[in-house]
C-alpha cells in the first residue's frame, strides 16, 4: 500500500491509499479520484517527505512530513489530537457515504462482480460489497482493483 497527499485544480489537499503507484496512475487516467471537499477529479499528487524508517526497521524517526501544519504551541495536545480524529473521523464518513450513494451494493458477490468487470465480461460500474481477507488477496493477486470500505466504531453498534 501507498499513500499519495493530493491536491485537487481548487487547491484542496487529501491523502488517499492506493495499492501501487500504477494503481493510482490507472484510477488518475480513467478519472476515478475526486477530491472529497469539491469533488473535482482533476487531481495530481502534491510534493510529500518519505517516511523514514530507523535502523532498527520498526521506529520511525522522528522526523516531520512536509506536509504536517506548524502548530502553535498549546496547553492542551489532547485537544488538537481529539479535534484531528473528529476530522479524520468525519472524512471517513463522508467517504463511506458518498460510495454507499454512488455505487451499487452487491453484498457477498463483490469477488465475482469485480472480477467480471475486470476481465471485461460485464460492464465497469461502482460497486462496493463484502468478502474474506483471502478473497480480497485473492482479487488483489489478480490485479483487480480493490480497496476496503472504511469502517468507523461508531458503524459496529
Amino acid at each position: 500500500m501507498i499513500r499519495y497527499t493530493l491536491r485537487c485544480e481548487h487547491g484542496h489537499q487529501f491523502e488517499s491509499w492506493f495499492q501501487s503507484s500504477s494503481a493510482y496512475e490507472s484510477q488518475e487516467r480513467r478519472h476515478l479520484i475526486d477530491c472529497p471537499s469539491c469533488g473535482s477529479s482533476k487531481v495530481e499528487r502534491a510534493i510529500m517527505a518519505p517516511r523514514i524508517v530507523s535502523k532498527k526497521g520498526r521506529e520511525p524517526s522522528q522526523r516531520v512530513p512536509a506536509t504536517a501544519p506548524v502548530e502553535a504551541a498549546s496547553n492542551e495536545p489532547t485537544s488538537l489530537m481529539m479535534a484531528q480524529e473528529r476530522e479524520l473521523r468525519a472524512k471517513l464518513k463522508e467517504l463511506r457515504d458518498h460510495i454507499v450513494k454512488n455505487a451499487d451494493n452487491v453484498g457477498d458477490r463483490f469477488p465475482n462482480e469485480a472480477r467480471k468487470m475486470h476481465y471485461g465480461d460485464i460492464e465497469h460500474r461502482p460497486i462496493y460489497g463484502e468478502a474474506s481477507p483471502d478473497e480480497a488477496r485473492a482479487l488483489i493477486d489478480e490485479g483487480v482493483e480493490v480497496s476496503p470500505l472504511p469502517t468507523l466504531p461508531e458503524d459496529r453498534n
